[in-house]
């Protein structure tokens, strides 16, 4: 069997920063209220009128992806797309981009983890190399969040943390198993995914019922326990970490970068703090982008490398916990 290794990652926000102090502009929040509970001072959001969608934004970010990898478009033999927020309710994005990027018909799939759901996507095209189904596997995450949300008092709690953007990376066969993704592992707990979750549109609230509504529905804005989710996913971060680094018999003094999920500065200086780890081993960015949910963990996989953080021989740990709950990790020797 082959392993597959990441050779090409890109990624695009949009250029319009909302900081905190915008917020308060909307709502009654402030900037130390926001720092303090999630350590976010900005985060981008397409502005009315942009081209920009999920769609167009993973676009974007693979075209860098697959320049940097050195193949082209017509290298690529199939395409995995994660996201919580595609453009149309369905088709997914999957196939917009094998059209947007005017590739040949190849597959293309879609991944709904939210914030599991990058980690998730790459364990899906990893598995689709080690067989040797594929050769090169182009895996984005993406999300459009700031169209959805509750911008007004109701909905700070929720709403000050989230943020746009995209991320791609170009995963390839590898001959040799030290190198490149060493493992995976993904978990789910649906029992608590009403603790997390944008509820409408389901199958008890459809067109009918959306025509007939005279009073404003809030089941189409995201709602979430902070409080359980943040205590369920410091303990379920840890658990998957041990679970990749035991799998590949390392410990954690031989993890060289995590790139935790970015969803609250506090759950990831908790996991720091509980591994032992220097600042220059864990790469947030979620203090400019906010939490982007799918596409975080690629956005900042690729600033970090970006920034020279990530070296060849590295053993770079991804990890994610999200609504579903859904969590995953994936070892990765650089």
């Amino acid at each position: 069997m082959y392993n597959s290794k990441i050779i090409g990652l890109g990624k695009y926000v949009p250029e319009n920063v909302v900081t905190n102090d915008d917020l308060s502009k909307m709502m009654d929040t402030n900037d130390a209220w926001i720092q303090e509970r999630t350590g976010i001072k900005e985060r981008r959001w397409i502005p009315e009128g942009s081209e920009d969608t999920s769609a167009v934004m993973g676009a974007k970010a693979a075209r860098i992806a697959i320049e940097r990898s050195g193949l082209t478009k017509d290298d690529i033999d199939f395409i995995v797309f994660a996201t919580l927020s595609p453009d149309y309710y369905f088709p997914g994005c999957g196939v917009q981009i094998q059209d947007m990027l005017d590739m040949p018909t190849v597959g293309a799939l879609d991944v709904r983890n939210q914030c599991s759901g990058f980690v998730y996507a790459i364990s899906v095209a990893d598995q689709f190399i080690k067989t040797g189904m594929y050769k090169n596997i182009l895996v984005i995450g993406a999300e459009y969040h700031s169209n959805g949300l509750d911008k007004t008092t109701r909905g700070r709690g929720v709403t000050v943390i989230f943020g746009d953007g995209a991320g791609a990376c170009v995963l390839s066969r590898e001959e040799d198993n030290t190198k490149g993704i060493l493992s995976t592992h993904l978990h789910s707990e649906g029992k608590y995914a009403d603790k997390l979750i944008v509820e409408g549109p389901s199958i008890a609230h459809w067109v009918p019922e959306i025509l007939e509504s005279k009073e404003e529905d809030l089941s189409y804005f995201p709602y979430m326990d902070g409080t359980f989710v943040f205590k369920h996913a410091v303990v379920r971060f840890s658990e998957v970490i041990v679970e990749g680094l035991a799998k590949n018999k390392l410990q954690k003094e031989d993890i060289d970068m995590l790139i935790p999920h970015q969803a609250n500065l506090r759950i990831a200086q908790f996991i720091q703090k509980k591994f032992g780890l220097r600042d220059d081993q864990v790469f947030n960015n979620i203090m400019k982008y906010g939490n982007t949910t799918a596409a975080s963990v690629i956005i900042a996989l690729t600033e970090a490398w970006e920034e020279g953080k990530i070296k060849a021989g590295d053993n770079v740990v991804l990890a994610a916990f999200g609504s579903g709950f859904t969590w995953a990790s994936a070892i990765i020797k650089w």
